[in-house]
This record gives structure tokens, sequence and C-alpha cells, in this order.
């Protein structure tokens, strides 16, 4: 028993929804070319705010960092060879401390409602 949903049968190989086809844009009457959503005047235009110029360009910057520092990997690993490397559980401790204080200050943090501060008794 073959199935029938919406004119695509089992036997027919799976392609995405619409694919093949052309996207068709709402046409102005008046000139039969696009519609423009700022009436008949000029073109259309997009303004990046400098806050969003700036976050572009960070991310830029970041996609273009390696993803592993090869040099701090290789200072690492000869003092590990050499028994030289050595663990301060104090500092990692204050900085761990200080990275939740950060979590918990940055603004609608749901760390800030799922992780409540014990009471003081």
């Amino acid at each position: 028993m073959s199935s029938k949903i919406g004119g695509v049968d089992g036997s027919s190989p799976s392609t995405a929804i619409g694919a093949g086809r052309a996207v068709q844009r709402p046409q102005d009457a008046a000139t039969g070319g696009p519609q423009n959503s700022q009436g008949s005047g000029g073109g259309s235009s997009v303004q990046i705010t400098g806050a969003a110029r700036q976050l572009a360009s960070l991310e830029q910057a970041v996609r273009d960092l390696p993803a592993v520092n090869d040099a701090r990997v290789a200072q690492i690993s000869n003092a590990i060879e050499r028994g030289a490397y050595t663990v301060d559980a104090k500092h990692i401790a204050n900085q761990l401390i200080e990275m939740d204080k950060a979590l918990k200050d940055l603004p609608n943090s749901s760390r800030r409602e799922a992780d409540p501060e014990p009471d003081a008794d």
C-alpha cells in the first residue's frame, strides 16, 4: 500500500520543500517591479549602529585567533616534563570566585535565580 501525503509519495527521493523553485517576491502593480516598503521614493537602506559594527569587528577578531595557543601549550608541556609545573590552588579558587561573581552581576542573568546564595546564619 502506498501512502501519499501532500503530493509526495514514499518512492521518490526526499528533497527539501521548495527546492528548485525560485522565491517569489511581491510585485508592485504599477511598475511590475519589486515592491518597495518605503513607498515610491528611493532605494532601501540599512544603517548599522556603532555597537553593531564594534560587535562585528570583535567577532571577526575572535574568528581570526587560533583555537589553541600553541606557544602556551608548549611552555606548559615543557614545564610538566621538567617537573617544574606547579599548581597554585589558592589562585585558581580566587579566579573561580571572581568568575562566579562576574556571572552573577550580568544583567538578566538566569544564573542569579537558579543558584541563589545561601542565607548567612
